[in-house]
């Protein structure tokens, strides 16, 4: 089993490229906001609660794939230092059950992410999708370190579409 643990900033087109892999991979996408969503309507977002049961939903569930067999493609919004706990967790479950992660850092300039955060698209899971959350994000958290723990296939999207960033990612961890 592979994990493709795939994080970046919000904006930076995670789901859009995880949807990219998968759909020229037998890969399944298991995106931040699934957890959330599922959370968020019965504790507030950053409650002790919330944070409890994400943290569950989130690893057991890719413990789960890995012991299945099920390739996964894991997107996070990784903040430096603030989720180093998160990701060890998830490196475990995986590795405990025999599966491989490859992490794969999505970067963007700060004008795109703009862009970006402004799209239709993004409403559909309450993602953030107005500039003044996606600034107080920016600037409360560092976003754009790779994870301290593996090294990182850095790929700065800015001006690639989603396709060529995919194919990128297929081609570098030889997943198909």
């Amino acid at each position: 089993m592979k994990l493709i643990f795939l994080y970046g900033a919000p904006a930076v087109g995670k789901l859009t490229v995880a949807d990219k892999i998968a759909e020229q991979t037998r890969y399944k996408v298991f995106h931040n906001h699934l957890s959330i969503d599922c959370i968020e309507p019965i504790f507030d977002f950053g409650t002790p609660s919330f944070f409890k049961l994400i943290e569950l939903i989130r690893v057991e569930t890719v413990a789960e794939t890995a012991r299945e067999n099920v390739d996964l493609i894991y997107t996070f919004c990784y903040a430096k230092d603030f989720d180093d706990a998160h990701v060890a967790k998830i490196v475990e479950s995986v590795e405990a059950n025999g599966g491989e992660v490859c992490f794969v850092l999505l970067t963007c300039e700060r004008d795109e992410l703009e862009k970006r955060a402004l799209e239709e698209s993004r409403k559909k899971f309450g993602k953030a999708n107005n500039l003044e959350t996606l600034h107080e994000i920016l600037d409360k958290y560092d976003l754009s370190s790779p994870v301290p723990m593996r090294e990182s296939l850095q790929i700065d999207n800015t001006n690639l579409s989603a396709e060529l960033t995919a194919q990128t990612i297929i081609k570098h961890f030889g997943i198909g």
